[in-house]
């Protein structure tokens, strides 16, 4: 069998990140288990397809917790009208303090936009809530969505395009989330006292099944066992001058130049909520914003 340059150095790099205590999967069964409803659960070869109707939604689960790394999922969103319901995708920790970063696809009536909202929790505190069309339809094709998270920053990213970036601000005493071991969650149900139109659009039952389609589920992240400690975690999982794993190489500590101007693009024509300016909820700018903006 002939082995390109191009595989080659992939398979260094997948076992150079083993050697150095990282996970890397791209099987559904390999990294995730069904954690609730298993009946709302239809397998199409590497299709996953969870379905949401007026006796339940459904939901699956990492394996695994992780601290740092990058996780992607394919999805297409549910189609036709959606209103009322909400697909989520996100990672996060336990506990009341909990962090967490997510991924809420906000379902629409026939015609309109899918919104995306992300959310950043630190410390069990969220209240960061930002909204943004897409360039693309999203119940046509799959698209990949990710989160990358390292020391220095998270990144929300929709087909490698950056559409949102939380920085580590902790020398202006801005807590980051960086502690805590995180699962990765993706679940499908039924919001319809907020989701579309603020609750205005109910969820209308004579559509569903919904169904919400995943594939291309991948991890590289720092796989951290359940049966260590959050500070033992954050100490095999952080580089160290012996030791730097890809997530922690300087190139990863900010968006290239590239990545600044796509942001950019995301955030002027197709960004329509940003809490940092919703004077409304916080007539004091969050502390966070003041650099977050761009």
């Amino acid at each position: 069998m002939a082995y390109s340059p191009s595989s080659i150095i992939i398979s260094m790099f997948i076992i150079t990140s083993l050697m150095m205590g990282s996970a890397f999967s791209t099987k559904f069964n390999d990294l995730f288990q069904p954690s609730w409803s298993l009946d709302h659960f239809v397998y199409e070869g590497e299709t996953l397809k969870m379905k949401l109707d007026n006796y339940s939604g459904a939901g699956f689960s990492s394996k695994n917790k992780y601290m740092f790394g990058k996780v992607t999922v394919e999805i297409k969103l549910v189609e036709g009208d959606s209103a009322g319901t909400v697909t989520a995708f996100y990672m996060s920790s336990d506990g009341p303090s909990h962090n967490e970063f997510d991924f809420e696809f906000l379902g629409n009536s026939t015609g309109e936009p899918y919104l995306v909202q992300t959310n950043v929790y630190v410390n069990g505190v969220g209240n960061r809530e930002q909204r943004l069309n897409l360039w693309f339809d999203p119940t046509k094709d799959f698209h990949s969505y990710s989160i990358f998270w390292n020391q220095r920053q998270v990144i929300f990213l929709v087909d490698e395009t950056p559409v949102r970036v939380h920085t580590n601000l902790e020398h202006r005493g801005i807590p980051f989330p960086k502690d805590q071991p995180m699962g990765v969650y993706s679940s499908i149900w039924n919001a319809d006292d907020w989701a579309t139109q603020g609750g205005r659009v109910k969820t209308d039952w004579t559509h569903a099944p919904f169904i919400a389609s995943y594939r291309g589920f991948a991890i590289d992240g720092c796989e951290c066992p359940t049966s260590v400690v959050a500070a033992e975690s954050q100490r095999r999982c952080s580089s160290s001058n012996e030791r730097r794993f890809w997530w922690d190489q300087p190139t990863m500590a900010e968006l290239n130049l590239h990545q600044n101007h796509q942001l950019l693009w995301v955030r002027a024509n197709h960004m329509v909520y940003d809490y940092c300016v919703d004077t409304n909820r916080f007539p004091t700018m969050p502390a966070e914003c003041e650099h977050h903006r761009h």
